[in-house]
Protein backbone atom coordinates (compact mmCIF):
# COMPACT_ATOMS: atom_id res chain seq x y z
CA UNK A 1 0.00 0.00 0.00
CA UNK A 2 0.97 3.60 -0.43
CA UNK A 3 -0.02 6.91 1.17
CA UNK A 4 -0.35 9.67 -1.44
CA UNK A 5 -0.80 13.42 -0.95
CA UNK A 6 0.16 16.06 -3.51
CA UNK A 7 3.67 15.05 -4.64
CA UNK A 8 4.43 12.86 -1.60
CA UNK A 9 4.22 9.06 -1.72
CA UNK A 10 5.03 6.80 1.23
CA UNK A 11 5.05 3.01 1.34
CA UNK A 12 2.86 1.58 4.08
CA UNK A 13 3.29 -1.85 5.64
CA UNK A 14 0.19 -2.20 7.84
CA UNK A 15 -3.32 -0.90 8.51
CA UNK A 16 -2.23 1.08 11.58
CA UNK A 17 0.17 3.14 9.49
CA UNK A 18 -2.52 3.55 6.83
CA UNK A 19 -4.93 5.03 9.36
CA UNK A 20 -2.31 7.44 10.70
CA UNK A 21 -1.54 8.73 7.21
CA UNK A 22 -5.26 8.89 6.32
CA UNK A 23 -5.87 11.11 9.36
CA UNK A 24 -3.09 13.41 8.09
CA UNK A 25 -4.97 13.81 4.79
CA UNK A 26 -3.22 11.20 2.66
CA UNK A 27 -5.19 8.95 0.30
CA UNK A 28 -4.46 5.26 0.83
CA UNK A 29 -3.81 3.44 -2.45
CA UNK A 30 -3.39 -0.31 -3.02
CA UNK A 31 -0.59 -1.79 -5.13
CA UNK A 32 -2.74 -1.62 -8.28
CA UNK A 33 -3.33 2.14 -7.86
CA UNK A 34 -6.94 1.88 -6.63
CA UNK A 35 -7.91 4.23 -3.80
CA UNK A 36 -8.86 2.24 -0.70
CA UNK A 37 -9.50 5.20 1.63
CA UNK A 38 -9.66 8.94 1.08
CA UNK A 39 -7.70 11.25 3.33
CA UNK A 40 -9.46 13.03 6.17
CA UNK A 41 -10.40 16.68 5.91
CA UNK A 42 -10.94 16.89 2.18
CA UNK A 43 -13.47 19.40 1.01
CA UNK A 44 -14.76 20.57 -2.34
CA UNK A 45 -15.01 24.30 -2.95
CA UNK A 46 -18.61 25.47 -3.47
CA UNK A 47 -17.82 26.72 -7.00
CA UNK A 48 -16.76 23.24 -8.12
CA UNK A 49 -19.78 21.68 -6.42
CA UNK A 50 -22.13 24.12 -8.15
CA UNK A 51 -20.42 23.50 -11.49
CA UNK A 52 -20.90 19.75 -11.12
CA UNK A 53 -24.58 20.17 -10.22
CA UNK A 54 -25.15 22.48 -13.22
CA UNK A 55 -23.47 19.99 -15.57
CA UNK A 56 -25.60 17.18 -14.17
CA UNK A 57 -28.77 19.15 -14.77
CA UNK A 58 -27.72 19.90 -18.35
CA UNK A 59 -27.09 16.20 -19.00
CA UNK A 60 -30.49 15.28 -17.57
CA UNK A 61 -32.15 17.78 -19.92
CA UNK A 62 -30.23 16.42 -22.95
CA UNK A 63 -31.09 12.84 -22.02
CA UNK A 64 -34.82 13.60 -21.73
CA UNK A 65 -34.95 15.06 -25.28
Amino acid sequence: MKAVKENKVYTITNEQEAELYRLKGFDIVDDDGNIKKYGAGKTVPYEKYKQAIDELEQLKVKKSK
